[in-house]
């Protein structure tokens, strides 16, 4: 049979992605931040005001180790939590100064690493893979409304 590699598509994706959280992660070491305290953070600076129980969808963990991440991040200066003007039992997650800081660095050292990952790979190749990636995720989103997908614009870096 032969098979234009669709076979291996998932296998691809993941491991695209494992390699470029690891070599992110290897960068970014210097923060002083965990892997999940940084993917925390940056969705923090993405969404300010975002809630503890949408951070544990975001970031696919359970709202428990969520608070205790929350707890820990606030403890360090990183995020603080104020309460939510409609609804007093809900805590919003907004990023200190620190944080703000911290988020431009992190977006250099990802932007590193998106470059180091498409060398080789034409610009025009580049635009066809993140429209790509983009047309696979609103089709995977369809109807689920807690999965907001960001349509990208331009090229992949």
């Amino acid at each position: 049979m032969v098979s234009d590699g669709i076979d291996r598509l998932g296998f691809l994706i993941h491991d695209v992605q494992r390699l470029m959280r690891k070599r992110f992660e290897t960068r970014a070491s210097g923060l002083g931040l965990s892997s999940a305290q940084w993917r925390l953070m940056v969705r923090v600076a993405k969404e300010e005001g975002v809630t503890q129980a949408r951070l544990a969808e975001l970031l696919e963990i359970e709202p428990i180790s969520v608070s205790r991440l929350v707890d820990r991040m606030e403890e360090g200066g990183w995020i603080e939590r104020r309460a939510d003007a409609a609804d007093r039992r809900v805590r919003m997650i907004f990023p200190t100064a620190k944080a703000s800081a911290a988020y431009a660095e992190v977006k250099s050292l990802a932007g590193e690493v998106y470059e180091e990952s498409l060398v080789g790979v034409l610009p025009e190749d580049r635009r066809v893979l993140i429209r790509a990636l983009d047309a696979m995720a609103q089709n995977l989103a369809d109807g689920d409304t807690s999965e907001k997908v960001e349509p990208t614009k331009g090229a992949a870096a």
